[in-house]
């Protein structure tokens, strides 16, 4: 157990924004997992920003690695594009 009032603090700090950045990760991967389950282009279309808006935040905010919200977004914009064709 930590000793120090700026420890304790510390471990409370942490705590909160674990949680906090679980539930932004969870929400946004739940988004995304709708987006890949529409079969209708113009649906996957208007939701694709949204999508994307929500990786950038997690990209800034250093929940996710950079490359990996690229990747992410590269990936769903090559799916809503194939639903179109």
């Amino acid at each position: 157990m930590a000793n120090h009032a700026s420890a304790i603090k510390r471990i409370r700090q942490t705590a909160v924004r674990r949680l906090r950045n679980r539930y932004q990760l969870k929400t946004t991967k739940t988004m995304i997992k709708r987006l890949k389950s529409l079969s209708v282009a113009e649906e996957a279309r208007q939701m694709l920003p949204s999508v994307i808006s929500r990786i950038d935040k997690l990209a800034k905010k250093h929940i996710i690695h950079v490359n990996k919200a690229a990747r992410q977004k590269s990936q769903l914009a090559r799916q809503v594009a194939s639903l179109a064709a």
